[in-house]
Formats: C-alpha cells, sequence, structure tokens
C-alpha cells in the first residue's frame, strides 16, 4: 500500500479517530460514525483502520486519495502531538545533564530514570512531571506563541490550581527554552522503582486539581517550612512511600505534614 497522501502531507498521526474523510475524485465522505455498509465496515470503525485494500464504495479510489472533510478530534490530536515533542526535549535535556554531570554524585538515584509523566494543557501551557534520579518537579512550558527564553533563572512566581497556590522557580535550558518547575521531591533516595516515581507522579496531577486538597493555610510557605526542616542536619527521617501517600503529602510532594 501507498502511503496515505490526502492530507497533511501524509502525516498520518494529524488525523484522529473521528476524522471525516472525502474522496478526492467524487467527493463521496466516509464517516467513521456511520461505517461502510458495501464494504462491511462497522460503525465506529476510524478511517486510517480501514483495510488497506478498501477503496471509495462510489469511484474504487484508493484510500490514498482520501481529504479530511472535518475532523472534531483535530485538535487534541494537534495538542498531543505537540506535547509529544516537547517533552521528548524536555527529557533529552535532562538525560543529557544526567549522563554529563549527575551519574556520578552520590545523591543520585540510579534505579531511577529521567521521564516526563502525566503532561497535558492546561490553560494552553503543557504541565506535568519530570522524574529524574535527583529530583522530581511539576514542569509547565510556554504555550504556543509564548517566548520564555527571557526568564529570569531563580525567580520565583506563585501559580495557582484548583488545590492551592504552589511556589514555581523560572529556569532556562539551551533545548527547551525557557520553563517553570515547582519542587516535589529531591533527593529521591524513598524511590524502590521507577513505576514507584510514575504513581507518585500520576497522583500528583489529579490531586493539584481537587479543591479538596486545597490547605487551610498558604501552601508555598508550608512547602518553604517544610524543605527547610527536611534539609536540617538533626533531620534524618525523610518520608517513606512504601505506604499510600496522605493527600496532603501527595500534592505536596511529601513536605508538607499530614
Amino acid at each position: 500500500m501507498s502511503r496515505f497522501e490526502g492530507s497533511f502531507l501524509g502525516a498520518e498521526d494529524k488525523i484522529s479517530a473521528q476524522a471525516v474523510m472525502e474522496c478526492k475524485i467524487c467527493w463521496t465522505p466516509y464517516d467513521p460514525a456511520e461505517g461502510d455498509d458495501y464494504r462491511q465496515v462497522e460503525p465506529g470503525t476510524p478511517f486510517l483502520a480501514l483495510p488497506d485494500d478498501w477503496s471509495c464504495p462510489n469511484c474504487g479510489a484508493p484510500k490514498e486519495q482520501f481529504m479530511v472533510l472535518e475532523d472534531p478530534g483535530a485538535e487534541p490530536v494537534a495538542d498531543a502531538a505537540r506535547l509529544d515533542a516537547l517533552t521528548a526535549r524536555l527529557v533529552a535535556e535532562f538525560r543529557e545533564i544526567w549522563h554529563a554531570k549527575m551519574r556520578d554524585v552520590p545523591m543520585v538515584n540510579k534505579l531511577l530514570s529521567v521521564e516526563a509523566v502525566g503532561f497535558r494543557m492546561v490553560d494552553g501551557r503543557p504541565l506535568g512531571v519530570l522524574v529524574s534520579p535527583w529530583f522530581m518537579n511539576l514542569v509547565q512550558l510556554p504555550g504556543e506563541g509564548e517566548d520564555w527564553s527571557g526568564l529570569t533563572p531563580g525567580t520565583k512566581e506563585l501559580i495557582a490550581f484548583p488545590s492551592g497556590d504552589y511556589e514555581f522557580i523560572h529556569n532556562t535550558r539551551d533545548m527547551i527554552g525557557g520553563y517553570k518547575a515547582c519542587s516535589l521531591f529531591s533527593p529521591m533516595g524513598d524511590f524502590s522503582t521507577q513505576l514507584q516515581a510514575q504513581e507518585v507522579a500520576r497522583a500528583i496531577m489529579v490531586a493539584l486539581f481537587d479543591e479538596g486538597h486545597r490547605a487551610e493555610t498558604d501552601r508555598a510557605a508550608d512547602i518553604r517550612a517544610e524543605r527547610e526542616a527536611a534539609l536540617a542536619p538533626e533531620e534524618n527521617d525523610a518520608p517513606s512511600l512504601t505506604d499510600a501517600p496522605t493527600r496532603r503529602a501527595v500534592i505536596s510532594g511529601g513536605l508538607a505534614e499530614t
């Protein structure tokens, strides 16, 4: 089968499962909600899932000659593709740091790897959790058309979410430009597997948007105070992750009191 050429220069990843396609020879549409009685294609079958030998039921034109007529799912597909590209660069940036600078640092957890978890578009900007062998951060990236290359590293900013206000630190890197990060865990010694880190990261992304997790006191101040206490020399009892974290422990990265 030759490559699909009808729309987007053959980029199939830009066509969603909801796309209604149209034959560019005779203008016959294919609607996935209806399927194709002539070829016994069940309703709900996306265009890209049609058999390789499927052709226009009216003129016999092959799949490659169909174009997008309308696509209700196009925006989510585009957002997903953009997220994939941005998070790939983010991960590549920090993998390079891992291999170049961090591998032999005693504080790192070599059971873990750099991974972007739970990223999604929030108010037009990508937001998710970046897991690495030496930290876990909430990371916000610029929205489409925004230029954060001029951010001043170290500048602090409170960003509001349904569960409270969180302190983000501005930074810039070569591959991804400007970004904002909120520290959740550092160091990462309490995690015994990558899966465990992934599960906590996903729980954080859920709890972040749950108003039931809102603290009665200022969350940023809580986090700062607890972090300072945790870093004091006499404090050696790091939070355990062997049990399911409490709601406040999850959303504050284990730094707020339960």
